[in-house]
This record gives C-alpha cells, structure tokens and sequence, in this order.
C-alpha cells in the first residue's frame, strides 16, 4: 500500500513508526542530496549536510512540538531545512555568492546517461558537453542557480520554490528563466560561439 508523504509523516511522529520515516527519506533522498550537491560542489560536505537536515528533520518532528505542521507538504519542509542547512555552511565558509568547487569528484548529479551505453566517441562528447554545463551552471549568479537546481533536482513547482526562497512566483520564475538564458549563452560560448554578457536579477 503506497501512503501518502503527510501519512508517513504523522505515522512516525504520533506511532514513532521508523519504517515510515525510512520510506520518507527513500521517497526523496536524491532530490534532496541532489539539490545540496548542487549548492556545495563538494561530495564531503553535502553528505555532511544531507546528514545534518534529517538530524534537524528528526529533532523538529519529534521533539519540537509543533514544529512541523501538518500541511501535506513533507518534501517542502524538509527542503527548507535542507535549505537551511546549506545557508548555514556557506555563511560560515563566506562562500555563497562563489561557491567552492570540487573536481575531481565523483559522478554528477546532471550526468543522467541513458541505460544503453553510446558509442565511446559519443559517450566523450556527452562527457564533455554535461562538464561544460557544470561549470556554467556553477558560475550562474548564487539566486539563479538555487532555482535551477531546486526546479531541476527536486520537482518542485515553482510555487513552491518561491515560498521556499520566500519570494513571488514571478521573481523565481524570472530568475529561472534567465538562468537558462544565461546558461545558452555561456555554453555557446564554452563552444566557440558568440554571445552577450551574463544576466542577473
């Protein structure tokens, strides 16, 4: 039987059920490290604060009454803190506006490759043109790329980014829109094509 995030949620904070909160973090676990690994750059630290969001996740639900309300909006929730969290490192390395980067990571959250494999000359362009999105991607102004990442890694509507970001929809859905221009453009010229300057909100 498939329950619902909100009936997950209130079977482990009324019956202390941690099957339920298991499937809570099963259900949503790469949108949210997605998202964090996106903000960070650094495997490291975003398993650090993939962690530390299900720790202040288990504090609010279970011991600070009232903390989490009943909205059937679970994964909404928990991005804000995860949010949170993230915010939280960057202000204390100063880093938000340039995060740090991290190359010789492993695989990317971007790199969704199809199951069959390409032909190895195909799979070296692929591989080239998903690191030259990185970087890009990267370089976007820090609000710009936050509602890429949230729209791309996490689903969420842009309703609900804006009241995560705690502006209007317009501005999250200016601000996407001209992270994807500015992200066309900065790829063209990554590819030898011409284009204009960068554009921020």
């Amino acid at each position: 039987m498939h329950r619902t995030d909100e009936a997950l949620a209130v079977a482990y904070i009324e019956e202390d059920d941690q099957e339920a909160f298991r499937q809570l973090v099963e259900r949503h676990k790469e949108r949210i490290f997605g998202y964090v690994m996106g903000m960070v750059r650094d495997r490291d630290v975003a398993n650090d604060l993939f962690q530390e969001t299900f720790f202040r996740a288990i504090r609010a639900m279970k011991k600070e009454r009232g903390a989490y309300a009943s909205q059937g909006k679970w994964l909404a929730w928990v991005m804000r803190i995860a949010r949170n969290a993230v915010f939280d490192h960057m202000r204390e390395r100063k880093k938000w506006t340039d995060v740090e980067t991290n190359d010789a990571q492993d695989g990317s959250f971007w790199d969704r490759l199809p199951g069959e494999p390409a032909p190895a000359d195909k799979q070296v362009d692929l591989r080239h043109r998903i690191d030259i999105m990185e970087q890009c991607i990267e370089r976007l102004p820090g609000e710009q790329r936050e509602v890429l990442l949230l729209r791309h890694e996490t689903d969420m509507t842009f309703r609900e980014i804006a009241e995560l970001t705690n502006v209007s929809i317009n501005t999250a859905l200016g601000r996407m829109r001209y992270a994807l221009l500015n992200l066309q453009k900065m790829i063209r010229i990554e590819l030898g094509e011409e284009a204009d300057g960068i554009r921020t909100t």
